[in-house]
């Protein structure tokens, strides 16, 4: 796998005094050995990465392709940009993993759960993915703050769907969940999963809806938000952010808005 740095191609900016992230390709055909599968994946590296010796923490996210560099036919997050942003106010040091998604498999590939009207989902293998082979190669070949309080996960719809089992399934691994506009919709059998579920770690959570999504949306953020909280009267340990956009559309633009408060949030707020 051949790593490029794709920042000698487009530059740092206009601003010469760039706090812009390096953005590396890992590798345009990561192996995926758990779906059969390849992948990009890229790293976005804080601006410092390369002038200190230090460790960072990590966030995950899903679909690479709209979150930077042009980004998908719907717009991307500009989050090279809103790092840059976040980074010339002190708020720069966090690496962030960009895993492309799966194309017209999506759908099936984010889903948790083994029957779906699309098909079977992939979602528990996709998981598997990223906790036993794509994270221990991040933590093998970059400075790291392995440990669960400094790696967090996120996306939005289905990503965000995937990102909250990645909380349930492997809270040992996940201390930060960044969840925008999840598709709740799909089953409500993950409300019982919450409810089942047991969080003897400290474990923070940012969720985000937009009112001008679908008619539901605010409502089941709001349900899950709830169900989650209840679970501290049992000796969970979730602190969580909820913010809604009354304006907000189910859109790369909104979610690219909220990327910088989620992430202050989970990564700056102590």
């Amino acid at each position: 796998m051949l790593e490029q740095n794709i920042n000698d191609e487009r530059g740092q900016g206009e601003n010469p005094i760039s706090y812009r992230p390096e953005i590396r390709i890992i590798a345009e055909d990561y192996e995926i050995p758990q779906l059969n599968r390849k992948r990009r994946i890229s790293v976005l590296l804080p601006k410092s990465y390369g002038s200190s010796e230090k460790s960072y923490p990590v966030l995950y996210l899903h679909d690479g392709q709209n979150l930077f560099d042009g980004g998908g036919p719907f717009g991307n997050w500009a989050i090279d940009e809103k790092l840059s942003d976040l980074a010339s106010k002190g708020m720069g040091d966090v690496i962030v993993v960009a895993i492309d998604h799966a194309e017209e498999e999506r759908v099936l590939e984010f889903s948790p759960f083994k029957e779906t009207k699309w098909g079977k989902g992939d979602g528990k293998k996709y998981l598997k993915f990223l906790v036993e082979t794509l994270k221990p190669h991040i933590d093998k070949n970059f400075r790291t703050l392995k440990e669960r309080e400094h790696t967090g996960v996120g996306g939005s719809s289905m990503g965000g769907l995937i990102s909250i089992y990645a909380g349930l399934r492997y809270p040992s691994v996940f201390g930060k969940l960044m969840i925008f506009s999840p598709s709740l919709w799909i089953t409500p059998k993950i409300y019982f999963d919450a409810i089942a579920f047991h969080q003897p770690y400290p474990t923070d959570i940012y969720l985000y809806a937009g009112g001008a999504e679908s008619v539901n949306m605010v409502g089941n953020v709001k349900r899950l938000k709830q169900v989650l909280e209840d679970k501290n009267k049992e000796g969970a340990m979730v602190n969580i952010e909820l913010h809604i956009d009354p304006q907000g559309k189910h859109e790369e633009w909104f979610w690219s808005q909220e990327f910088p408060a989620a992430m202050e949030f989970l990564y700056y707020r102590n």
